[in-house]
């Protein structure tokens, strides 16, 4: 999703109220709750590890990005709190590959999983990149 994308899907036709209303935030929550569903058929062993670890920093990139858009007040900690953003995004695009070597998660499954943290990704790159149309 390019940079021109993202600002018509956030800017463009409706008023963004809060960060519930971002396309990217949508996109985080959804695959964050797929992945809560994926991981209930993983094995009792990765209880306290891969199963946490993966829902962890998913809801960790919507938990972030609803506290960057509450520090819109200051530049500087909006774009901390969205780089954090983008670190979790990042992880749990790691935890997805372990899930497939692991044979916990179908490919199919997974390419999806990780194209939407790729979109994720690339939302969040942009908002860093122009906060000031963000600014309180």
């Amino acid at each position: 999703m390019g940079e021109r994308e993202v600002d018509e899907l956030e800017r463009g036709r409706r008023l963004i109220r809060s960060h519930e209303d971002l396309v990217i935030y949508q996109l985080a929550f959804e695959a964050a709750m797929d992945i809560f569903q994926m991981t209930k058929n993983f094995p009792k062993e990765e209880r306290y590890s891969l199963t946490d670890q993966m829902r962890r920093s998913s809801r960790s990139v919507c938990a972030n990005m609803a506290e960057a858009w509450r520090k819109r007040r200051y530049q500087a900690a909006f774009i901390a709190k969205l780089s954090d953003c983008e670190a979790e995004a990042a992880e749990t695009q790691v935890w997805i590959k372990f899930a497939v070597k692991c044979a916990y998660l179908e490919r199919d499954q997974a390419k999806v999983l990780y194209s939407t943290y790729n979109q994720v990704l690339s939302g969040l790159v942009h908002l860093i990149k122009s906060p000031k149309t963000w600014l309180l």
